[in-house]
């Protein structure tokens, strides 16, 4: 029995977006375990000056990927994403980290909608199986 996922059906802003690969990632556990890591890192979204103060004080960077999976497949250390609605750009900062990170051993990609995205993590998450 094929599990039903609510998706916005015609996304219109980067975070309805990112919510239907999250919603697709649940439903499809099953078909890649992996999928158990894949999480968000909740760098943008507007706050009152205190709290970006202490996210600042505790860390938080502007420009890191929207999506994180922390899973080494073939040569890669991991994945991140980094999600954009049809027409978004990356803003310099995000891409600096979307170099660094390539640099370290990770597989990044700028997706523009959700079904890039889930394109993506299949691809990644199937490169497990061609080991040599």
């Amino acid at each position: 029995m094929k599990q039903m996922i609510k998706l916005y059906a015609h996304p219109a802003n980067e975070h309805q977006h990112q919510v239907n690969v999250i919603r697709w990632s649940l439903a499809h556990r099953a078909q890649y375990p992996d999928l158990k890591l894949l999480h968000a890192v909740p760098n943008g979204g507007r706050r009152d000056p205190i709290e970006a103060k202490h996210l600042q004080d505790e860390g938080l960077k502007p420009g890191v990927p929207d999506l994180d999976l922390p899973v080494p497949h073939g040569r890669y250390h991991g994945l991140r994403i980094e999600m954009k609605d049809d027409t978004g750009r990356t803003s310099p900062e995000q891409d600096w980290w979307l170099g660094e990170l390539r640099e370290q051993g990770y597989f990044c990609e700028v997706c523009h909608g959700w079904e890039s995205a889930v394109r993506v993590l299949e691809w990644y998450l199937g490169l497990g199986e061609f080991k040599l």
